[in-house]
């Protein structure tokens, strides 16, 4: 099987375990099923902006060319600090992709891929946003009629819980120690002002997510293809947007979202 095309994230199906799609262009590679097998993966040097698709010689901020890291919506700094969203005062890169992104209801959450660590998320990327941080498990803190006050929220408990992922613990599938997110989540309602607290998302019911890894490696080797064109080896499993290969590399998929690649998988 060959297959040649820009790339972008992995797209994720919630299942057991988890289902993956590599997107290359306009066609996508169904990816558990080659599990256990030699893929090969060739860095051609071309990368296209996944904003306005022309070629860039540099990708920057996971994808974009320089023009539209500074002016394109979703490359907005909101996407990261939502709590710096002012959609709701009417200020927005792009009012029209800021009433479907950000002035819609947004979750506060709480999930566990390494350490507990809580975000914000898009009602419509649920699970998917878990599955891209390669959570175990996550419930809903609270919920919130637009990116601000989630964002709000999510700062306010930065100083009690983490916000980023350990993404070397992730892969390794190691926990720190075992959470009860119920109980957690009780304690977070706690922390917040009364003003925060009415966002209270009632339902505690708790997502479980695993993944389609056949052994998790004991020391994980971050690989790119900007220092390795040609990155090949047997592939033991896909958790977060990682590929995990049976010698322990590991290869960050979004990271060279735009990247040109052409793949081939031996039988």
């Amino acid at each position: 099987m060959n297959i040649s095309g820009s790339i972008i994230k992995m797209r994720s199906e919630y299942a057991d375990p988890v289902r993956y799609f590599l997107p290359m262009g306009e066609m996508e590679l169904p990816l558990n099923e080659l599990i256990g097998k030699t893929i090969n993966m060739k860095f051609t040097g071309q990368i296209n902006c996944i904003a306005c698709g022309k070629r860039t010689k540099t990708s920057f901020g996971q994808g974009f060319c320089y023009n539209c890291l500074q002016t394109a919506p979703e490359a907005s700094e909101t996407v990261m600090r939502p709590e710096l969203s002012k959609a709701h005062l009417g200020i927005a890169r792009d009012m029209d992709w800021a009433r479907e992104h950000d002035l819609i209801d947004h979750f506060v959450y709480l999930a566990v891929s390494g350490e507990i660590k809580v975000g914000v998320t898009r009602h419509h990327q649920i699970p998917t946003r878990w599955i891209d941080q390669g959570a175990s498990k996550a419930i809903l803190l609270a919920q919130t009629p637009n990116r601000h006050i989630a964002g709000v929220i999510e700062v306010f408990l930065k100083s009690f819980f983490s916000d980023k992922t350990n993404w070397q613990s992730m892969l390794k599938n190691k926990t720190t120690q075992e959470y009860n997110l119920p109980e957690e989540k009780v304690n977070a309602y706690h922390l917040l002002p009364a003003e925060l607290q009415q966002y209270l998302y009632q339902d505690n019911h708790v997502w479980q997510l695993h993944y389609p890894v056949s052994s998790f490696p004991e020391k994980v080797t971050s690989v790119t293809f900007d220092k390795d064109p040609l990155i090949s080896g047997i592939l033991d499993g896909i958790k977060g947007q990682y590929l995990i290969f049976s010698d322990g590399r590991v290869l960050n998929i979004r990271k060279h979202n735009g990247y040109f690649l052409e793949i081939s998988v031996d039988d």
